[in-house]
């Protein structure tokens, strides 16, 4: 017999604590005693369905079939008659589109017969038909729904992580260091638990088990081994959207990043624009004494942060994207996206970087290939890999 307060407080606490609503663990238990109920006492071809009562505990079963009539059915040659399948008087093939459909007495009822039992029925309408109880139905339901009400539940459960980590997908998330294996970080959300792993961590950093940690939730997936949650911290999007916590002004879209450049832990650059000529983009992201871009920066390790103001005319733009550097001029190509800029022989070094990275993240915030030159030389790097390494070595 079962204990009706028990299961009503056993429901209670799975919806609290993992959140899954009331109404799906009742549809599972509904199912699964309907799937149980048509194992052991159900017909080919039946729809059965059952209805349970939450505050007696009883059960009760009925059986559905769906309202078809004989034009539904169409001969090779076209005609509308209800075509004998071989099967007993009972059965007959029916065409829906391309496909042949078999009528079963225990899944049809023709439109006539319907409607002397309920005079509004239409195509395609579910007639529902009780079924009787069944003594000894209790303690054979109970084996068979047991396993698959378990299984249902899990599957809410997961129904549930999904929608509710799917609408965070591309923000930034926050979480529990739970285990290290193999160099990948597992983080624990409660219900669910992210990987962030080794390609998506910064370069040097170090966390500990029990320590918080806040990522980038880029994907969300569900696996046979349940919802994965990808996390990264060297995403371009990930220091985005730590600008988008830290301004107002990018929240509320006044100030918008238009392209990010970034090279996870050592130096980024972020493009900016302001919608209103009275708010300064840069200064936004800066903050009073350079409050919010330290705080970014030391989230991430101490990365360097350029925050560099956007402008449509790329001369102005590549030449703010070379900052600190001081540009002489500049030369484009419009059909090559390419130009050739021209700074002092006493900046070469400031306008390449270390290891060409200031030129390298210049052309990927602006989507030019950048030359650059001394007034006094020829190139001497290019933003394109492999030249500027050897530059880089030369100089």
């Amino acid at each position: 017999m079962l204990d009706i307060k028990t299961f009503k407080s056993a429901l209670e606490q799975l919806e609290s604590e993992r959140k899954i609503p009331k109404e799906k663990i009742l549809d599972a238990i509904e199912q699964a005693m309907a799937a149980a109920y048509k194992k052991d006492y159900g017909k080919r071809g039946q729809i059965i369905r059952a209805k349970f009562d939450l505050d007696t505990g009883e059960v009760n079963f009925f059986q559905i079939k769906i309202v078809v009539d004989e034009t539904i059915a169409k001969t090779e040659e076209g005609d509308s008659s209800l075509l004998p399948h071989g099967g007993g008087e009972e059965e007959y093939s029916f065409r829906e589109g391309d496909e042949r459909v078999r009528f079963n007495s225990e899944h049809h009822i023709l439109l006539e017969d319907a409607r002397r039992i309920k005079k509004d029925a239409e195509l395609n309408d579910e007639m529902v038909f009780p079924l009787e109880a069944k003594d000894d139905y209790g303690r054979i339901a109970a084996q068979t729904a047991k396993q698959v009400i378990i299984q249902r539940i899990r599957e809410a459960e997961r129904t549930a992580i999904l929608d509710e980590y799917g609408e965070k997908e591309g923000e930034v998330v926050s979480g529990i260091v739970q285990k290290i294996e193999r160099g990948n970080i597992f983080v624990d959300f409660n219900r669910a638990v992210g990987i962030l792993s080794s390609e998506e961590q910064i370069p040097r950093e170090y966390f500990e088990r029990g320590q918080r940690i806040k990522a980038y939730l880029f994907s969300v997936e569900d696996t046979p081994r349940g919802v994965s949650l990808r996390l990264s911290r060297t995403h371009p999007k990930f220091l985005e959207e730590l600008f988008r916590i830290e301004a107002p002004e990018i929240e509320n879209e006044i100030v918008k990043i238009k392209s990010v450049a970034r090279e996870a832990g050592s130096r980024s650059k972020i493009a900016v624009f302001s919608n209103d000529e009275h708010i300064d983009p840069v200064g936004s992201c800066v903050g009073q004494k350079g409050t919010r871009v330290n705080t970014i920066s030391q989230e991430l390790g101490g990365e360097k942060i350029d925050i560099i103001p956007w402008s449509s005319d790329p001369k102005i733009f590549i030449s703010n994207s070379l900052s600190p550097a001081k540009v002489l001029s500049i030369e484009i190509n419009e059909e090559e996206k390419r130009a050739l800029v021209e700074v002092p022989e006493n900046e070469l070094s400031l306008a390449i970087g270390k290891g060409g990275q200031n030129v390298r993240l210049a052309a990927k915030l602006t989507g030019w290939r950048i030359d650059i030159k001394g007034n006094e030389e020829e190139i001497v790097a290019s933003s394109e890999k492999e030249e500027t390494e050897n530059v880089a070595e030369e100089n």
